[in-house]
């Protein structure tokens, strides 16, 4: 008889576990028109959502995200969706549970609203929190394993989505930052830094914390995997670290944004990052199933 799955939270920090890449490019390589609305294709064509999930799942990903990055009511609303929050998440999640079955595990995807929060934007405090509460109950009622809230730049709008994802269920939460480089250091768009953003996320009891996306190259994202490292240690040892970098920067081709790391690349700067320490290794913008596949052979 086959051994049960882990539970999520017991698997973390046990030994490498490998995400998925980018979703956004694998739809368009699939024909999706720059611009759709990716997170609403889980109610308009559900197919071609569950065949990126298969492609990963087949890569060797242990873990699949749910297409729901922007399934939050203040994005949706740029679509006229904003009142599908409930039925585009809860697709979302059964689609990649149908994909994952009991042999993977399925963590509900959670981005930013698309606006800063007030005085800077336009955003209440009170809408976000209500925003990304609805999303992470819908996502936790579709049988996510957990939450992954990802992409962001404002420690408070992080806080924020931690905070939902926390109240909805007694799943684990992982939150990652965008770091771009800063000289001798790297910050996020709205001036975060490592130390700053592990001391307030970590305080929230979140399992893991980490980068995601950001303007850096492969060498960038492996010093800035052992600067979270060594902060996480030294304020929250138990906790797990996780990377999912871009493959590399992207270039300007024929008016269209290009990421040229290969796979192999792609593998050895995952296999840098994980001897740093982090043991939660995914993708982000320009990565595909191969570039996952390569990891999974380097990494084992």
């Amino acid at each position: 008889m086959k051994k049960a799955m882990k539970a999520l939270k017991e698997r973390i920090g046990k030994d490498v576990l490998l995400l998925d890449g980018a979703m956004g490019t694998q739809l368009m390589a699939r024909g999706i028109s720059a611009g759709t609305c990716n997170d609403h294709l889980n109610e308009t064509d559900p197919d071609t959502v569950a065949a990126v999930h298969r492609c990963y799942l087949d890569a060797g990903s242990d873990a699949i995200l749910t297409n729901t990055f922007g399934a939050n009511s203040l994005a949706l609303a740029r679509h006229g969706l904003a009142g599908r929050v409930v039925q585009i998440n809860s697709a979302g999640a059964d689609i990649a549970r149908a994909a994952a079955g009991r042999d993977h595990y399925v963590l509900g995807d959670i981005g930013p609203c698309g606006d800063f929060l007030e005085p800077v934007g336009t955003v209440k405090p009170g809408d976000l929190k209500e925003a990304f509460t609805v999303q992470a109950a819908a996502l936790a009622k579709g049988q996510v394993d957990g939450f992954l809230v990802e992409s962001f730049t404002d420690v408070k709008e992080a806080a924020t989505a931690v905070e939902a994802a926390k109240s909805a269920a007694d799943l684990p939460v992982f939150v990652s930052m965008a770091f771009d480089g800063a000289g001798k250091g790297f910050r996020t768009m709205m001036g975060a830094e490592v130390d700053s953003a592990v001391e307030k996320l970590l305080g929230l009891g979140v399992e893991a914390i980490g980068f995601n996306c950001g303007k850096a190259d492969l060498d960038d994202y492996v010093e800035l995997a052992g600067r979270f490292v060594r902060a996480v240690r030294r304020l929250y040892p138990t906790a797990a670290v996780l990377a999912e970098p871009n493959a590399g920067l992207p270039e300007m081709d024929d008016g269209r944004l290009v990421y040229r790391v290969g796979p192999d690349d792609f593998a050895e700067a995952a296999a840098r990052i994980r001897s740093a320490g982090v043991s939660i290794i995914g993708g982000c913008c320009g990565t595909g199933p191969e570039h996952i596949a390569a990891a999974r052979r380097l990494l084992g």
